[in-house]
């Protein structure tokens, strides 16, 4: 029987525990010791919130109360104040930024709302360090129910009727994708874990790893029974030591509790679970790069036919799936595919979760169903954009995905969808940019990361991306010509038709987009020699207003090139030609005679 009267949930994500969450559970159990409570609150350290923008968050149960921003020193108040005397912590309670009112339950903030929490439904309520927690809320329940009351093909049935697909990127049938595994004969099987996401602000498989990791060892397992398989891999990026620990804690927590290893529950099945660690290459996520490196190989995918579930690690069938397709398969069978397939729209069901960065005021982790729209995600969840500016872009998918603009806004986000506007799903990141970002700027970003992560395997990636990249550096520096827009589209629609992986296929996805939905940007770069936002550095100018100089001499004295002259107490004026755009002039000016052209 529980005796603790309150709980106090403090976030134990890689975020929070950046900003010092672990400090604040150190303060908040010397405070309840100093005063004597110990045995009547409990503070407890979860997997992430979510709600990445206000950590480190503490969370006060049963009455909910939600305090954002925490820091070690305010450990004292939140225990004298609330824990003793029953009085929130106002000043440390949620400010919503569309009224400027105070929210103390989650339920009632729009970051909350109209998210439907499946794969993320444990993070944030549990201590992933004890087994017993997560039993407590149905963790290895269907896994009981598929060994002791299903056959295995009844479980592929139940998720193929779900409509689950596939969240690492691909989207294809989960149940189907179990079924040809099941099919292969064979003496030996593997179930595979991909949880190597490398999308530049994506964190979507290593919050679930850090939050819940009983359910995605469950559902490996029942992936295991369903194609006959005693063994499991998880593939994980050795940069997420956090995750890495929890895992390590919960299979040995799983073995101890006889729900992995030997004759698990006394069925006759035996499944046992191993880490295999990757180096960062984001080419790994393409299953057959992934598989090559956990033997041992270089990272480099290759021509399928055959499918890894028919020639996969060391040449026998295997299943892969990523973290976020895996998390959803122990609900599904203990609620039914009927109610899976409920939520989402007619192609995509179930929940999508995104990771919410850029300008926008709510950064964090959200879960919500398949079908909601772009306007929702932005505004609603998202609080809209940060400090009044007006909406430009939004990059879904990662490299691999595509720039989605206002007339995007109200297109349902699933699979078919994305693809149709020029973007796609992807892994699930969400790049939200404003007025002041140049999409130009953001293309080459983009293209700057694949370059550097493809594999160099197949020439259309290797040599076709680097051209790319230099000729998007060409435009930022000026250089530019019409002709170059043209190669530009030229070029990559056919490094999209020639590359061996999906690396290579999608990469040229954010050149597209952005020369579909902003052509005027481009232009622009060539044609004027004009950065609207003032990102390209090489297309700056620093201009001095003679009527708003004084001529007081400050820009002069911190130019590093001595680029700047005019007499004192005169309007000084900026060589164009010696100026690096360093914009040290423009910062020190008091008078706001400089500006940029």
């Amino acid at each position: 029987m529980n005796k603790y009267k309150m709980h106090l949930l403090v976030c134990g994500g890689t975020g929070c525990k950046a900003s010092q969450s672990n400090q604040i559970v150190e303060q908040l159990n010397a405070e309840l010791e100093s005063h004597g409570l110990e045995d009547e609150a409990k503070v407890v350290v979860t997997g992430c919130f979510g709600f990445c923008e206000q950590g480190p968050i503490v969370k006060v149960i049963p009455d909910n109360t939600f305090y954002t921003q925490v820091k070690p020193e305010d450990a004292k108040e939140i225990i004298e104040e609330h824990i003793i005397k029953g009085r929130k912590v106002h000043r440390l309670l949620y400010v919503d930024p569309t009224n400027k009112e105070s929210v103390s339950d989650s339920k009632h903030m729009g970051f909350y709302q109209k998210q439907i929490r499946i794969a993320l439904r444990n993070c944030g309520f549990l201590d992933p360090e004890d087994i017993d927690e997560s039993i407590a809320r149905d963790a290895y329940q269907a896994l009981g129910k598929a060994l002791m009351e299903m056959t295995p093909q009844e479980v592929i049935d139940v998720i193929k009727k779900s409509g689950l697909r596939g969240r690492g990127g691909g989207g294809f049938p989960t149940g189907l994708k179990w079924e040809i595994a099941a099919k292969q004969a064979s003496d030996q099987k593997y179930v595979v874990c991909n949880a190597d996401e490398g999308d530049p602000g994506a964190f979507m498989d290593r919050s679930v790893l850090e939050g819940d990791p009983h359910t995605v060892l469950e559902a490996m397992a029942i992936c295991g029974y369903t194609m006959g398989a005693d063994k499991g891999l998880i593939y994980i990026r050795a940069e997420y030591p956090l995750a890495i620990h929890r895992l390590k804690v919960a299979i040995k927590q799983a073995m101890e509790y006889g729900l992995l290893g030997k004759d698990i529950l006394g069925t006759g099945f035996n499944f046992d679970i191993e880490l295999r660690y990757g180096a960062g290459a984001f080419v790994c996520g393409e299953e057959t790069a992934l598989l090559h490196s956990m033997e041992g190989h270089r990272g480099e995918p290759t021509v399928k036919p055959p499918f890894p579930a028919e020639s996969g690690y060391l040449g026998k069938p295997s299943n892969v799936n990523n973290v976020e397709t895996f998390a959803s398969v122990p609900v599904i069978l203990l609620k039914g595919a009927d109610w899976f397939a409920s939520i989402g729209s007619e192609k995509s069901k179930g929940t999508k979760v995104f990771a919410l960065a850029g300008k926008i005021n709510n950064v964090g982790l959200i879960e919500v169903p398949m079908g909601i729209t772009l306007r929702e995600v932005i505004y609603e969840i998202g609080g809209g954009i940060k400090d009044g500016k007006k909406f430009k872009a939004v990059q879904t998918g990662g490299p691999s995905g595509g720039c989605l603009t206002e007339k995007h806004l109200d297109t349902p986000i699933d699979f078919d969808n994305l693809i149709a506007a020029g973007s796609m799903m992807g892994s699930g990141g969400m790049i939200v940019m404003d007025e002041d970002d140049c999409m130009v700027s953001i293309a080459k970003f983009f293209l700057e990361f694949t370059v550097e992560e493809s594999c160099g395997k197949c020439s259309p990636c290797r040599i076709g991306n680097k051209r790319l990249h230099e000729i998007l550096t060409k435009i930022t520096e000026g250089k530019g010509t019409m002709e170059d827009l043209e190669l530009l589209k030229n070029l990559s629609g056919v490094i999209k038709d020639t590359s061996l992986c999906g690396l290579g296929q999608t990469s040229p996805n954010p050149v597209l987009s952005t020369l579909a939905n902003f052509w005027d940007e481009y232009v622009e770069h060539v044609i004027d020699k004009k950065c609207r936002a003032g990102k390209c550095t090489a297309l700056k100018k620093y201009i001095i207003d003679a009527e708003a100089c004084v001529g007081c001499t400050a820009c002069a004295r911190v130019c590093p090139v001595n680029a700047i002259s005019g007499e004192r107490k005169m309007p000084h004026e900026i060589n164009q030609d010696i100026c690096i755009k360093c914009g040290a002039c423009y910062d020190k000016c008091k008078f706001s005679a400089i500006f940029i052209k």
